[in-house]
């Protein structure tokens, strides 16, 4: 069977970078709060001219060259993303058009944090169904724009980046002994609309808001969530928690990280964490923190990755698969 292998990774981060200190000067707040409430030391903030698209460019080059290939050998770009640089056309078609490449095919999947697991998984399926063989799937935002910067609830959270893999296809046995994505699970729920949104769009008021969040009602939500599709990942592959090698969970909060990790029976040293430099990215947050633990040789090949995510909407996912 056809199986969709990462061939190469790469970031990209703002210039700024900024730390919880310099927050306590603009909101009430202090680096002891965030720290231990989060584990959040720092965030980097998107600055003139940075934009999702030019973010999103630069990840795409650095995977591109970690795998060898140019924007000639791609056939599909999957941007992922809830802060496009405009309402049209996709910040995908933008990327496009950077690189240089006018063939092929390009759109943006909104799931907010869950977005690059949505993503990955549109991308194995056209990889599969042998519409596309090397996929360029972009996790890019720059949440800065939308947060209130009075509100010390939100404000402290989130920051701004971009990551990038490149998916192709090879030819497996149809086992778990298999290079590339092994198994992918979705979940929404729109029910949960108004714990986690942004109060402003095209079609109701014109605007483009800000982020709101119940940040309780999000907590006591996610583990739950997270073990619901890593279980199922499990159900379809027959692994277990002791196969894993790394988890690579979206980046939102520690306690949320540890959490689910203690719930699936994960030990902490297999969980990849980096939400204490970057914040919440997003959708950026996970190939962001998959790009982290490979460049540094902590996920080698032949290992089991799983990972997991949850946002707004409610939205939440997971995607096993051995690297």
């Amino acid at each position: 069977m056809i199986r969709s292998v990462v061939r190469g990774f790469g970031t990209a981060l703002p210039k700024r970078v900024l730390t919880n200190a310099e927050l306590e000067s603009m909101v009430d707040t202090s680096d002891e709060w965030i720290v231990q409430r989060t584990g959040i030391r720092q965030r980097y903030i998107a600055g003139e001219g940075e934009t999702t698209a030019s973010l999103g460019e630069a990840a795409a080059r650095a995977a591109l060259d970690k795998a060898g290939l140019t924007a000639a050998d791609i056939d599909l770009i999957i941007v992922a993303t809830s802060t496009p640089d405009n309402t049209f056309p996709a910040t995908a078609v933008n990327i496009q058009n950077r690189l240089g490449m006018h063939h092929g095919f390009a759109f943006d999947v909104q799931a907010v944090c869950s977005g690059f697991v949505y993503a990955v998984t549109t991308a194995d399926a056209y990889i599969r169904g042998g519409l596309a063989r090397r996929v360029l799937v972009i996790g890019a935002e720059t949440f800065s724009r939308i947060l209130d910067w009075t509100d010390r609830t939100t404000c402290v959270l989130f920051g701004d980046g971009a990551g990038a893999i490149v998916l192709e296809a090879r030819e497996g046995a149809g086992t778990i002994a298999d290079r590339g994505i092994l198994t992918t699970q979705l979940r929404s729920d729109g029910a949960h609309r108004e714990k986690l949104y942004v109060d402003g769009g095209p079609s109701t008021t014109g605007t483009v808001g800000h982020l709101r969040m119940e940040g309780r009602e999000v907590f006591k939500h996610a583990v739950g969530m997270i073990t619901d599709v890593v279980v199922s990942s499990f159900d379809a592959t027959g692994l277990t928690a002791d196969d894993i090698d790394w988890l690579v969970p979206h980046q939102a909060n520690k306690r949320i990280i540890d959490g689910s990790a203690k719930k699936l029976g994960i030990p902490l040293e297999k969980v990849v964490i980096t939400v204490d430099q970057h914040g919440n990215t997003s959708a950026a947050s996970i190939p962001l923190a998959l790009a982290a633990a490979a460049g540094d040789g902590r996920i080698k090949e032949g290992d089991i990755v799983l990972l997991e995510a949850m946002g707004g909407g409610f939205t939440w996912g997971a995607v096993l698969l051995r690297w």
